[in-house]
């Protein structure tokens, strides 16, 4: 969940506010116009645009070219030859907060509401693999998504939720490795309410992408290079044991939120994927063993027609590089399937029900741009977790797009339009640019180690902000147009007593398991850690099976691999 106060978006004021008392008395001069009219990502935008400024060879039904029909290469018009005609985006709301059995309640609550697929928020310590009688967790624990310490509370959490026919996605990347194998033991046990499921038949998502936790997020436990092993571990693992399961969701999301731009979230999460494929090779798997059950999570911002560029620009380059590159021959190799989230970083905590129609005309880009699953995020959440009010305002954001609009009735409504196309070709090409400058560093992780990408993150971030603080850019509601007598909206609270009571349950399991089964399991994780060439995740299950806690499993393991400190960026 993510949760802003920074306002991001871009707008130009129509007319000036009406004197009633109820906007701030100074706003924006409109007789005054702009000279300059540039995207969200300050790059430059023409009065007009014609066929001049398509791409080449476009509309030829060549093999060269780049915008071809959707469901064939290069994709840029989306993945099925049908897209919503056939079948609808997944409606995946992301939910956690207190313990698992709140969350649980919030769960059954979505699915009874229409939602189809599952998406779980971890609180920060589960996020930083502490178990929450850590020191660092005091005060965190159950605060901004769900508490998982142990099996336990993973069975708790999907309890009454048959997992063999719903989706579940799950948002966490240091620790992935672990809750993957919660969740599967989870699933083969009988104590979660539902009948047994083998790890075959599980479907569903967890994030894992750890390279964009050293350029963005920066929730890590361990160095980058073992980091880099274990979302290798369970790529690998993942390919030969749940052949419905995407082990790895490559996210520009977190890149964006924390203030890049368009071009860079396309191009940093782009070569994040890229980088993870070469590890599988590296590995000796055949990429059309793996790559057809990748899939990538992208920020929809409120740049409405770069957003949509942004993901059709993704789709032709992940084509081209899979078939060219990684000599990949199966076509479902070529195609990039993604999420997408609305932008939390747009969301202000001024004027909060303005969020909807923030939250409205991103999703529209999304749906419009060819996603595969979709999360609108609630109105409220510039201020806290949202309520049921609030997301189910979201849920039925997505449900209206979806059946009262029409933008389902034919594939990329937006296909040829000369300004779309345009954008798209010169997302591409910034792409490119990022990509030549990466390699030449030695690629994305050495990159990440110079702090490449955070630099250019950070420029960015802070160009924007200028603009925002000058009005050169106007935030409804922030920065003009500002209520003076906005009230408090009811919010909601996370009872202070779920830590204690969280902090209970893990007590109690470590209480009746087998402590020594616990130290051999342990014990064996680290001996394999400590060899390269062996994959993890077996002895993670066999860890989980013990009801180790993910405190203690963590702990293990950076006794072989060590701490995490970033060098800051210069």
């Amino acid at each position: 969940m993510v949760m802003a106060v920074s306002p991001k978006p871009r707008a130009q004021p129509s007319e000036p506010a009406q004197a009633n008392g109820s906007t701030h008395a100074s706003e924006p001069d409109v007789t005054q116009v702009e000279t300059a009219f540039r995207t969200l990502s300050d790059e430059p935008v023409r009065e007009l645009y014609t066929a001049a400024d398509l791409p080449p060879a476009a509309g030829t039904a060549g093999p060269d070219d780049p915008i071809g029909r959707p469901g064939e290469y290069p994709f840029t018009r989306g993945i099925h030859p049908t897209m919503y005609r056939g079948r609808l985006w997944t409606m995946r709301q992301f939910a956690g907060f207190g313990t698992s059995e709140e969350t649980n309640e919030r769960f059954h609550y979505l699915l009874e509401h229409g939602q189809t697929g599952l998406s779980t928020a971890f609180d920060m310590p589960s996020l930083m693999g502490h178990d929450s009688d850590h020191a660092r967790a005091l005060g965190e624990v159950g605060r901004e998504g769900v508490a998982i310490d142990t099996l336990d509370d993973m069975q708790t959490l999907f309890s009454g939720i048959d997992v063999g026919q719903v989706s579940v996605s799950m948002t966490i990347n240091a620790p992935a490795a672990i809750m993957l194998a919660f969740y599967v033991a989870a699933a083969e046990s009988d104590a979660n309410g539902h009948p047994q499921v083998p790890a075959e038949r599980l479907s569903g998502t967890i994030q894992a992408d750890i390279l964009k936790e050293y350029i963005a997020q920066k929730e890590w436990c361990f160095p980058i290079d073992p980091a880099m092993r274990l979302c290798g571990d369970m790529i690998e693992w993942c390919t030969r044991r749940m052949p419905r399961w995407h082990p790895i969701s490559i996210s520009g999301y977190h890149i964006r939120e924390a203030g890049s731009t368009a071009q860079q979230e396309l191009a940093f999460t782009l070569k994040d994927g890229l980088t993870y494929v070469e590890q599988a090779v590296t590995r000796g798997l055949d990429v059309d063993e793996f790559a057809p059950r990748l899939s990538f999570f992208f920020n929809a911002q409120l740049d409405f027609f770069e957003e949509i560029a942004k993901y059709r620009a993704a789709r032709r380059i992940w084509a081209r590089e899979m078939r060219e590159t990684f000599g990949a021959k199966d076509p479902r190799s070529w195609q990039m399937r993604f999420h997408s989230q609305t932008a939390g970083v747009s969301l202000t905590a001024q004027q909060p029900l303005n969020n909807i129609v923030r939250t409205t005309v991103e999703a529209l880009a999304a749906v419009l741009g060819g996603t595969q699953s979709l999360h609108t995020n609630s109105y409220d959440e510039a201020l806290a977790l949202p309520t049921e009010e609030a997301v189910t305002i979201a849920l039925r954001t997505q449900q209206m797009l979806a059946h009262e609009t029409g933008v389902t009735n034919t594939v990329d409504p937006l296909g040829g339009s000369y300004f779309v196309e345009a954008l798209t070709d010169q997302m591409e090409q910034r792409a490119y640019e990022y990509f030549k400058k990466i390699d030449e560093l030695g690629g994305m992780v050495e990159a990440v180690k110079v702090n490449y990408p955070q630099r250019e993150i950070a420029d960015a971030a802070f160009a924007l902000q200028q603009q925002i603080d000058s009005q050169e850019r106007i935030v409804v509601g922030v920065n003009s147009y500002i209520a003076e007598d906005e009230q408090a909206i009811p919010t909601l609270r996370v009872d202070p007593a779920l830590e204690a009571k969280q902090i209970g349950r893990l007590q109690a399991t470590r209480a009746r398991r087998d402590g020594a089964a616990v130290e051999r399991a342990l014990a064996a994780l680290r001996e394999d850690a400590a060899h390269p060439d062996r994959n993890l995740m077996e002895p993670l299950l066999d860890c989980t099976g013990a009801h180790a806690s993910e405190g203690e499993i963590v702990e293990s393991l950076t006794q072989v691999f060590r701490a995490y400190a970033q060098t800051p960026v210069s």
